[in-house]
């Protein structure tokens, strides 16, 4: 399917349109949130960090959506990187935020989960990754607030908000986190669970994130099997640009890089 992309750049975000068929990527302080557009409604992908907040509001006039048509909001998993506005958004816009089970309690406790790693020394063994660490804290990493009352989907569920996404159970990075699959337009929603950008490491390309903010790397890396089976051809991450090379190919890249 032939698609019309355009891209636009405002304040240090980048805002473009259609990715994906009908979907469309908002990147800030190299985190990415996704609109998922049905008909005149709308789902929101992941809630970045709590200074996106108004390009996400002139994200959704560029589209012609007013808040009133976002139906949900739809999280990958509950890190704060993803969570930034989550909780002003269901105030607010009075919105459902969806996330798995296993999710709830990060959600609830923004800064309390699982890594494998010390964080501390990755800005001085990864250079590359301390301006991306900077510009995340600039925008709110250390003021996302918590979000009590997610609703829950489950493993294979078909979410019934706009987009209709299929929930594809893949833990590691967290241990409720799971891709988004949305067939009709042949893309996947990978959260973290794949990036093409570590924020703690600077590298680039297809991979699973650090183990600075993985629970299980291992778990991680079996996950991507999951993935590869959906065979969807376009890959939306967490961080980092969009892979249109199909999630076979990410996948086998990703295998190959290993944990960090």
């Amino acid at each position: 399917m032939l698609i019309s992309q355009s891209t636009t750049t405002r304040k240090g975000a980048t805002f473009t349109r259609n990715v994906a068929p009908g979907v469309h990527r908002l990147a800030h302080a190299y985190v990415n949130c996704y609109l998922v557009e049905e008909g005149d409604e709308v789902t929101i992908v992941d809630a970045a960090l709590p200074a996106t907040w108004p390009l996400l509001e002139q994200a959704l006039r560029a589209i012609d959506v007013r808040p009133a048509q976002v139906r949900a909001i739809v999280l990958t998993h509950a890190h704060f990187d993803h969570l930034g506005f989550a909780r002003r958004a269901r105030r607010e816009w009075e919105i459902p935020v969806w996330g798995h089970p296993y999710e709830a309690y990060i959600a609830r406790h923004p800064y309390r989960y699982a890594h494998e790693n010390p964080r501390a020394l990755y800005p001085l063994r990864h250079p590359r990754g301390a301006p991306i660490l900077a510009a995340m804290a600039r925008a709110g990493a250390f003021a996302v607030r918590g979000v009590e009352d997610l609703a829950f989907y489950t493993d294979g569920e078909t979410i019934d908000v706009p987009g209709h996404p299929r929930v594809v159970f893949c833990p590691g990075h967290t241990f409720g986190h799971s891709a988004l699959l949305l067939p009709d337009r042949d893309a996947i929603l990978v959260g973290d669970a794949l990036v093409t950008l570590d924020p703690y490491t600077g590298a680039t390309g297809p991979q699973i994130v650090s183990g600075a903010a993985t629970a299980d790397s291992i778990q991680a890396l079996a996950s991507l099997e999951a993935l590869a089976q959906t065979g969807a051809q376009i890959v939306l991450p967490g961080h980092g640009e969009p892979w249109k090379d199909g999630i076979r190919s990410a996948v086998g890249l990703a295998m190959r890089a290993g944990a960090s």
